[in-house]
């Protein structure tokens, strides 16, 4: 374990360095986000609550959390110590991604001895036409499914729809789905990466047709979400079992109260601010942890997704 890595203390919030994913869907430009950064490869995702992600704490986030675990506070899960409960990622899409499918906890937990996947999706940039899929426009069998899947019939049988700027997807572990080309996403899921490959458009990779068919819903997808505004420049987008996701959008400032029991991720999709004295930009991700010491930023005509593990919204979260 580094010896950076400060073992008690620490209720000011740090930031989350992103880690590069390539993906044969992605781009070698994530204009806007990430200045200067031109890749040889096409990224496709951007991690940043993975345990190898570094921080500016010293060290990598796994090391800090076995270390710290009053980072996470009521959210900390002893089946899993020194692990973020939430995954947070950006995507860049410049192709369609495969059609896929999730498995839920108790599932992934008997096959890989891991979480399932329950996500949602923020949309940050949609080139016309932005696209997505989730669910099907009809009840199926297991059995149509898997011819579907066989023959490419099931990118028709999804229900594909457009989607803007500011738009949120909610997607439970079981919804079959896709993401189109031309969007910047922000992904907020569970801490796993379980995935079955059900269709890939003829690209030579693998598919995961026994366990994808098993574990997916066969009919529409039930789930809307839509925004409700909670206060002032503060709305919710998505709530579940495992996440709460909210928009903020500062005219002049946020604050966070001393001494909230959840730690709390915050990204910055839009502008730029100060954060505890320090610089934030967008395309960054930072953790606030539990038990935090007041936090004040600075970040006039700005906009944040946050995101955090609670039954009710955050009390001490204020945006002015």
């Amino acid at each position: 374990m580094s010896s950076q890595i400060p073992t008690s203390g620490g209720k000011r919030p740090f930031r989350l360095l992103p880690i590069f994913r390539d993906r044969i869907w992605g781009r070698t430009s994530l204009a806007p986000f990430f200045p200067g950064t031109l890749r040889k490869n096409p990224v496709g995702e951007v991690w940043f609550t993975f345990n190898d992600n570094e921080t500016s704490e010293g060290g990598h986030l796994g090391e800090v959390l076995a270390a710290r675990p009053d980072i996470l506070g009521s959210a900390a899960d002893s089946r899993h110590p020194g692990i973020c409960p939430l995954l947070v990622k950006l995507l860049f899409t410049t192709k369609r991604l495969s059609v896929q499918v999730h498995p839920d906890d108790e599932y992934a937990r008997q096959r890989h001895n891991s979480l399932g996947k329950t996500e949602a999706w923020y949309v940050i940039d949609s080139q016309a036409p932005g696209e997505i899929a989730v669910g099907f426009r009809e009840k199926l069998t297991p059995e149509r499914l898997r011819s579907a899947a066989n023959s490419g019939e099931i990118e028709s049988l999804l229900e594909w729809r457009k989607v803007k700027a500011g738009d949120v997807v909610f997607v439970p572990a079981g919804t079959v789905h896709a993401i189109g080309a031309g969007l910047i996403i922000c992904e907020i899921q569970e801490n796993s990466d379980v995935t079955y490959r059900l269709y890939d458009y003829g690209r030579d990779r693998e598919l995961h047709l026994d366990d994808g068919v098993q574990v997916s819903s066969l009919g529409p997808h039930q789930y809307s979400a839509q925004a409700v505004a909670l206060t002032q420049g503060r709305e919710e987008l998505a709530v579940s079992e495992y996440f709460r996701i909210e928009r903020l959008r500062p005219s002049r400032s946020m604050h966070i109260g001393a001494g909230t029991p959840y730690y709390l991720l915050l990204i910055c999709v839009a502008g730029t601010g100060m954060m505890d004295a320090q610089a934030v930009e967008a395309g960054q991700c930072w953790m606030v942890p539990a038990d935090n010491s007041e936090i004040v930023i600075d970040a006039p005509g700005s906009t944040w997704i946050a995101t955090y593990t609670a039954p009710e919204p955050l009390g001490g979260l204020r945006v002015d």
